[in-house]
């Protein structure tokens, strides 16, 4: 393949809600502009970007895949992403890399519920993006419906740039409503008939042409002079303005196809070329320690590269897609300022599905990718040994779901841990912890399906089987009142030096969030310095034991307040094992309780679900904190029990017809309700008896 200079490079995310059509779309551009001899078909597991063995068996696209179109002399970067929320990691993983994004909507949906989280996620990386209508051939479809959906859901009205000739069955053609020009198209879906706009299209066509050209007028002053003393723009003008509009985000054009025909493809590909933002063009900052450094697509600028994709493969080793953002890569010697080491680079390649061009260099803004380096992980900074300059790193979402797991055979702890933290690497929201107050494994994910994959792959590439269960919630033990004067004496007696200890405490409750407090009140000698600390120690290692349900204990203030000493018997051991039995004694009569943890959750759903969140909140013992609107969809601000929310994700899901999402962060500790509190310390003790 040959090598493109960064301005005729464009990188572009395509995104949409499942099975609207993605990998179709991609499929459809690569066939006509040349790239593959005939379609693949998604049913069969024969397109290009759907390769991998998970995504062919459930025909559905699980990680981010670049794949390259030459198109008028442009080489254009297609990510296809999944469209499952639960994958919403790869989808990140590709914005942080493009430049711009299509959006697929189906011509007989419109938005629905994964467009809207595609947006969202879009606004957060800020790119600039367009509506594509596509299967505009389909029965029920309707093109003006579809973005009206667009209107209702985000307050924003697309600007056309096409317009379908025909829809249904009689689909047969796209109006390019800058040239004023319909485009009709052979049953090949390459061949192309420019012709002049069917009688029943000129008016609306003429209508949607002063629209656009208003649009574009107002992203130049130059621009706009013009259209207000002429009363229109040349299309020239015309796609100048566009283009700056849509880089700037003051437009969101709509354009439309059919990628099962072929009809309207080709159009879309010539949008891209034209009004797209060129790699050349993308603007990041750096930074060199504090110091903030701004830098664009310059093949010839210092190198910067961040890596947005492992690949992990048990015979291949490791496999790094990467974007350069300015600067030449080629082989050699690179520092990870990341993780502050240096790296060789050998061989590089263009990414294309699953094939992997071999390139001589990777120019600024171009997608690359490099086998085996040895600490590069998902996000890492890449710059010359000399001039580190570093890049945030990327924000991917956090995990919302969790599961503890055990390895299918016995012994295959480690094999299992190391399968799971290379699958870590390819997607960093699948997160693999160690819980040490549950002394589970737990894995963490976007959701059931999610963790339901990352394991099934982890048996299929690494041969580690895991069993799975709902993790053990982490629960804290405390006091709910104050306990004075409680002692204790160690005696031991074996024939030889013997053991003796007597210990007075008080216990007192600290407010939630104190942690644990060692007040030493003894005045004189009763206890001798060297073994106070001894005492303290002996409370500490039994806190963290836990006394109700072996869980640790918290917010306690200890006050030693006596005790004796022999002056032969008396050893470290001695007073560690009065304060532990004292402080026992103290705790189980100062009223112990459970403390759950308590998470703090952002509810985003349709307004017309909110009574139903609402109300499943209630029954989760949650409470609603704040409510704010974005768009036409509540923000619901919640308090609700870790313990409650094992299959929350499911469930939002199937309240608010899949609409519905939400992020959880820790938020404090509260006492269990008194009426929940034996029956679950009972089933504790069951399952510790296990």
């Amino acid at each position: 393949m040959k090598q493109y200079t960064s301005d005729r490079i464009r990188n572009v995310v395509v995104a949409a809600h499942a099975k609207v059509g993605k990998t179709k779309f991609i499929e459809a551009a690569l066939y006509t502009a040349g790239a593959v001899r005939q379609l693949g078909s998604v049913q069969a597991g024969t397109t290009v970007s759907d390769f991998d063995p998970d995504e062919i068996a459930r025909k559905t696209t699980l990680s981010v895949t670049p794949c390259i179109a030459e198109w008028r002399d442009h080489k254009v970067n297609l990510l296809d992403t999944p469209g499952y929320e639960e994958f919403f990691g790869e989808l990140e993983s590709a914005l942080s890399a493009g430049d711009a994004v299509v959006i697929l909507l189906h011509g007989e949906h419109g938005v629905e519920g994964g467009t809207e989280r595609i947006w969202d996620t879009v606004e957060r990386f800020g790119l600039p993006r367009a509506f594509v209508v596509n299967h505009l051939d389909g029965e029920n479809a309707d093109f003006e419906k579809a973005l009206a959906s667009v209107e209702e859901n985000f307050g924003v009205r697309p600007v056309r740039v096409h317009l379908p000739v025909g829809m249904g069955a009689d689909f047969k053609g796209v109006v390019d409503l800058v040239r004023m020009k319909a485009l009709l198209y052979g049953e090949d879906g390459k061949t192309v008939t420019e012709s002049e706009i069917p009688d029943d299209l000129s008016g609306v066509a003429e209508e949607a042409r002063e629209l656009l050209v208003e649009a574009a007028a107002e992203s130049d002053d130059e621009l706009i002079e013009k259209y207000l003393e002429a009363g229109t723009l040349s299309d020239q003008e015309l796609a100048r303005g566009l283009r700056a509009a849509f880089q700037e985000g003051t437009l969101v054009p709509a354009l439309c196809c059919s990628p099962d025909t072929g009809i309207g493809v080709s159009a879309v590909l010539d949008f891209i070329v034209n009004c797209f933002p060129s790699a050349a063009e993308r603007k990041v900052t750096a930074f060199r320690g504090e110091e903030p450094v701004e830098l664009t697509g310059d093949p010839s600028g210092p190198l910067v590269a961040r890596v947005f994709k492992t690949i992990f493969d048990p015979f291949s080793g490791r496999m790094s897609l990467f974007r350069v953002f300015s600067g030449t890569l080629r082989p050699g010697v690179v520092r990870n300022v990341t993780q502050k080491s240096e790296e060789r680079i050998n061989k590089l390649y263009w990414p294309h599905g699953k094939e992997h061009l071999e390139a001589p260099e990777i120019v600024a803004g171009d997608i690359g990718a490099v086998a085996k380096l040895e600490i590069t992980r998902t996000g890492d900074t890449l710059a010359a040994p000399d001039n580190p300059l570093l890049l945030p790193p990327i924000e991917f979402s956090k995990p919302t779901y969790t599961l503890a797991v055990f390895p299918e055979r016995e012994g295959d702890d480690e094999r299992l841990m190391s399968a799971l933290q290379r699958l870590h690497e390819e997607d960093p929201t699948f997160v693999v912890q160690r819980n040490e107050d549950t002394k589970e494994m737990t894995v963490s994910g976007l959701g059931d399906q999610h963790l339901t994959i990352m394991l099934a792959r982890a048996k299929r590439k690494f041969n580690a089987g895991a069993r799975t269960a709902p993790p053990k919630v982490a629960y804290r033990e405390t006091i709910t009142k104050p306990v004075q004067n409680v002692e204790y004496t160690h005696k031991k007696q074996t024939g030889g030096a013997g053991q003796y200890a007597k210990v007075v405490i008080t216990i007192e409750p600290l407010p939630r969030g104190g942690g644990y407090e060692f007040v030493d009140e003894i005045f004189g000698g009763a206890i001798d310095q060297q073994f106070r600390p001894s005492v303290d120690k002996g409370i500490q290692n039994v806190m963290k034991e836990g006394i109700l349900a072996g869980f640790p204990i918290v917010d306690v203030r200890v006050r030693l307040v006596d005790g004796k000493t022999h002056p032969v018997d008396s050893k470290d051991i001695a007073f560690q094992i009065a304060g532990r039995e004292a402080f026992i004694r103290a705790f189980q009569q100062a009223a112990p309780v459970l403390l759950e943890p308590i998470m703090k959750v952002d509810i985003l759903c349709p307004e017309e679900n909110m009574g139903d969140v609402i109300g499943d909140i209630n029954g989760r013992r949650g409470a609603v904190v704040g409510m704010e609107q974005v768009g036409k969809r509540q923000l619901i601000h919640a308090l609700i029990p870790l313990a409650e929310l094992s299959r929350y994700q499911t469930d939002l899901k199937s309240l608010t017809s899949a609409r519905g999402s939400f992020t959880m962060s820790f938020s404090h500790y509260q006492e269990v309700p008194r009426e929940l509190q034996d029956r679950l310390l009972e089933q504790l003790r069951s399952q510790n008896e296990k």
